[in-house]
């Protein structure tokens, strides 16, 4: 019943959320947008369901990662212990229900996360259900900063560079440089005691966040450990799921080259790549709008442009992505309440 109590909290906060969201549209742009995208509006929805493939995986894995312990035993179970393997359609479902949180909710992983912790808690415990959601998250955020830094590699070997720009990469260089170093130590050391540790500074929950060090202090060095245990003792799992979301993050592009197919004959993949990057990037610095909402288009407007594309292909761009976004963070809500094991 509680956990009934917490899933109903969630969907109500997100359709509420979501509601605004649909207000704030344009109605005549987004019948205009659809009727032009016509069909490759659905391919770019149906896209998202096997990307989000690459992202169950990844935590499924991290969930499942078979490690030695310091006792020498070989073949155990990270996060869940033996017989406690978690479904894999069952995971799916829960991976979109946290994204849609996470799209509907300002400062991004305030709603998905103690969503998936809720409802992974009752399978593999709160503690290994709290780790593996953090581990996750820290592979997902690595991988953006892998895709960032491989996409100044691309932009470099694939554009004219001039003085402003030169500099923009060396800043974006520098920056991703910074936030892999970052998660590095993070996945060596942990990163539960770490972060509840800055939160500590933050007016207004720095005291909640140093009675909960003090209370469970035990419980954060046994997730820290386990964070640890991932990158030391398995390192094969932690590659292939950084790569599995690598791929995902280079995927992904595809839904603005089906949008791009409305407007021109034959775009360029490697521009589509670019423009996911830059919009991708300029949208995390505003991480706290809910649906990123601002950031994005004008993301996609200032890369559009940059790469020799019209104002108004960026515009379309989108406004087509947003609409994919509303309509995936829709089905992920509903599928809440859909009963899974």
């Amino acid at each position: 019943m509680k956990n009934q109590r917490y899933q109903n909290c969630f969907l109500g906060f997100g359709l509420v959320v979501l509601a605004i969201m649909v207000t704030q549209l344009d109605y005549d742009e987004v019948w205009q947008g659809i009727s032009q995208t016509g069909y490759w509006f659905a391919a770019v929805v149906v896209l998202w369901a096997f990307l989000y493939i690459f992202n169950t995986t990844a935590w499924w894995l991290i969930i499942h990662a078979p490690t030695s312990h310091d006792t020498g035993k070989e073949g155990t179970i990270l996060l869940a212990e033996k017989g406690q393997r978690v479904s894999f359609p069952w995971l799916y479902k829960i991976t979109v229900s946290g994204f849609a949180l996470n799209y509907a909710t300002p400062g991004g992983l305030m709603g998905g996360e103690p969503y998936r912790i809720m409802e992974l808690a009752p399978h593999i415990g709160t503690e290994r259900a709290t780790a593996s959601v953090i581990l996750y998250v820290m592979t997902h955020i690595f991988s953006h900063f892998w895709f960032w830094l491989l996409s100044v590699v691309l932009f470099l070997l694939t554009k004219p560079i001039d003085v402003a720009t030169g500099l923009l990469l060396v800043a974006v260089t520098a920056f991703c440089a910074l936030g892999i170093w970052f998660f590095v130590v993070g996945y060596r050391r942990g990163l539960a005691v770490r972060a509840m540790s800055v939160l500590g500074y933050i007016p207004f929950i720095k005291g909640w966040a140093q009675r909960l060090i003090e209370q469970r202090r035990e419980q954060l060095d046994d997730i820290d450990r386990k964070i640890a245990a991932l990158h030391r003792q398995n390192p094969w799992t932690f590659i292939g799921c950084v790569l599995l979301e690598l791929a995902c993050r280079v995927c992904s592009a595809l839904e603005i080259y089906f949008i791009l197919l409305v407007l021109m004959p034959a775009p360029d993949y490697l521009d589509c790549v670019l423009i996911l990057a830059f919009t991708s990037l300029f949208a995390n610095l505003l991480f706290f709008f809910p649906l990123q909402l601002g950031g994005r288009e004008g993301g996609f407007l200032m890369s559009a442009v940059g790469l020799g594309l019209t104002t108004s292909a960026g515009i379309f761009v989108a406004l087509v992505v947003r609409l994919r976004e509303i309509v995936w963070t829709a089905i992920g809500l509903l599928l809440i309440k859909l009963p899974m094991r």
